[in-house]
């Protein structure tokens, strides 16, 4: 993969994605010659991703998903990279023709990559061409999270959510962003808010979706608070404490031992594949409703660079990060809340305790992915949340 590691910091330099094609091979012959295991019968997803599922999957990875029409579709975005705080990052940069447009930097998570913003890059930058007003337009900064798929591998410890925040806030600056609203979901969630306080001066606003810490409870609700909430958040909470106690391992493992996951990871298609789509089915059902080639062309962002291993280090570096965990008082960043009721756990009065929540929309489809099996709605929302700052 063409990542630039070695060009002096601060410096703004085109990339274009050129996957070696020995790389694909060498794909296609893992994929092929995968050694499967067995499984019980009639367990469904109850032990994890099951052998129908992953062999169908892993299947159409290797016969019939064309990455070279993927790498095409993703050439025909501008993009860079830059060094910041020592760490390469990669980014695509969409300015609107609109020249009054507002800057936006959107934030993925994990397992995810600047993929999952494609269909919200039209509506956002020519706004009137979907329905929008010439004042809802934006010019994109949509990076890779450093150590995570196009950004390369970090090579040193410490790059916790907090880091990377301060990270992309400094390419902000680096592009000559004075003023700009920010938007992320899933570790994007936690990342976002952390950029609206260390940059308060800069950032308009944050808008996130799929948001957990600083937005739920953590631990035991006491029964007199329990008594006040709405049914929807009950469910919300129940939703979090199953997923705490059934689907959270991958959280555990990544923040405790993630060099010994990362063998497999790293090694394997299918052990990415599996573990990969685990967390997608974990969150909502998200598989059904993405798309297998979107699915996949994310993926082969991580097997392509060989970030498994980094990106699941900042698991570590935030679960080990004790100034994250220290009760903060509330930024004084406005923040906008999407809460897709699929899959979403956010909960208003817990998120208000660190969070300077002005606009609060809960919506009945879309799952933790939104931006990929609902970007009308994201879009929308994150139209007027803006539109009221």
């Amino acid at each position: 993969m063409n990542t630039e590691t070695n060009a002096q910091s601060d410096m703004i330099r085109p990339f274009r994605i050129e996957a070696p094609q020995g790389e694909l091979k060498d794909l296609n012959h893992r994929l092929r010659m995968t050694r499967w295991p067995g499984e019980l019968s009639g367990v469904g997803w109850s032990y994890g991703a099951p052998l129908s599922f992953v062999k169908d999957m892993a299947e159409y990875w290797r016969i019939s998903f064309d990455w070279r029409r993927q790498e095409a579709r993703l050439n025909e975005l501008p993009q860079f990279t830059a060094t910041v705080d020592g760490a390469t990052i990669h980014f695509f940069h969409i300015r609107s023709q609109e020249p009054n447009a507002t800057p936006l930097l959107l934030v993925h998570g994990w397992p995810s990559s600047p993929v999952e913003f494609l269909d919200l890059i039209g509506p956002l930058t020519d706004p009137t061409s979907y329905g929008g007003d010439v004042s809802d337009a934006y010019h994109l900064v949509i990076p890779s999270l450093p150590g995570f798929g196009l950004s390369g591998p970090t090579t040193e410890t410490g790059w916790s959510p907090r880091r990377a925040a301060g990270a992309l806030a400094e390419l902000m600056g680096l592009l000559g962003y004075e003023r700009y609203g920010v938007q992320g979901g899933d570790m994007g969630a936690i990342i976002a808010p952390e950029i609206g306080r260390i940059a308060a001066q800069n950032v308009i606003g944050v808008h996130v979706n799929a948001a957990t810490m600083g937005f739920v409870p953590f631990g035991q609700v006491e029964d007199e608070v329990l008594g006040t909430l709405t049914e929807a958040e009950k469910v919300r909470l129940e939703r979090l404490g199953q997923f705490m106690q059934e689907r959270f391992g991958f959280n555990k493992i990544q923040s405790t031992r993630p060099q010994t996951l990362a063998y497999g990871l790293h090694d394997s298609p299918v052990g990415l594949l599996a573990w990969t789509c685990e967390l997608y089915y974990g969150f909502g059902d998200a598989l059904e409703a993405v798309d297998r080639d979107r699915f996949l062309t994310n993926l082969m962002l991580y097997w392509l660079t060989g970030t498994a291993n980094s990106s699941a280090r900042m698991y570590y570096e935030g679960a080990h990060d004790a100034a994250a965990w220290v009760p903060k008082d509330p930024s004084p960043t406005p923040v906008g809340v999407a809460v897709f009721q699929q899959s979403d756990v956010a909960i208003r009065r817990f998120a208000e305790l660190a969070n300077n929540i002005v606009h609060w929309n809960e919506f009945e489809r879309g799952t933790h992915f939104a931006a990929i099996d609902a970007p009308d709605l994201m879009v929308g929302d994150i139209r007027s949340f803006f539109r009221n700052l």
